[in-house]
């Protein structure tokens, strides 16, 4: 091993792009220090365990996100605004192999998020939501993208890649006895850009028909 410098930013850039290769699945701290052309203690100065570089990876990917996904400028209404942050979350976690698995559950290691989340939550609140119902709002649609972008990398890890086993003509043929279930299968594994879309609509609706804020 050679003695290069590393310092946060460095190994979760690695870590990132190492995860493209491997999934979260193979990142190791070994194979991230393997990577950097150091020996595996010398992570530990910098993160404590591997969920600790995963808040930061996941944190980095919010703040690329920042950079780079957001309108600007931002929409005014707070469904449009709601709309426009999880497609490009959604967006963001696609860049990269298991993204959503690292995302979920981070605890972000800045406050990059803090003026985001105070504007819309602004916004929500001028239009007529209380705090708390603005809260779960928002907690409620962005566990449709994790969810939605975790099913969606396991059929398609990175984009133009698809796992065995989810050729869409094979599961028909397999299910040819129950046609409905054989042709819902073109829709299930596919038309991903559209369903998201469509689904994030569905959750703003309801939204607005459970507190009567439009």
């Amino acid at each position: 091993m050679g003695t290069t410098k590393i310092d946060r930013a460095r190994v979760a850039d690695t870590a990132l792009r190492l995860l493209n290769e491997v999934g979260l699945d193979g990142l190791t701290l070994r194979a991230i220090a393997r990577e950097l052309d150091v020996k595996a203690p010398a992570l530990y100065w910098h993160f404590k365990d591997k969920q600790a570089l995963l808040d930061e990876m996941a944190t980095v990917m919010y703040r690329r996100m920042l950079d780079g996904d957001l309108p600007d400028p931002a929409p005014r209404g707070w469904q449009e605004q709601m709309v426009a942050y999880q497609s490009a979350l959604r967006g963001a976690l696609l860049r990269y192999r298991d993204g959503a698995k690292v995302y979920s559950g981070a605890r972000f290691t800045g406050t990059d998020h803090a003026d985001g989340l105070e504007a819309h939550l602004r916004t929500m609140v001028d239009a007529g939501f209380e705090l708390w119902q603005a809260v779960r709002a928002g907690v409620t649609v962005n566990a449709y993208t994790m969810g939605f972008v975790t099913e969606e990398q396991g059929v398609q890890p990175m984009p133009g890649e698809r796992r065995e086993g989810y050729d869409v003509d094979e599961r028909a043929e397999r299910l040819r006895s129950h046609p409905l279930a054989a042709a819902a299968g073109a829709e299930i594994f596919g038309n991903y850009d559209e369903r998201f879309e469509d689904g994030l609509w569905i959750v703003v609706a309801g939204i607005e028909a459970r507190y009567g804020v439009s």
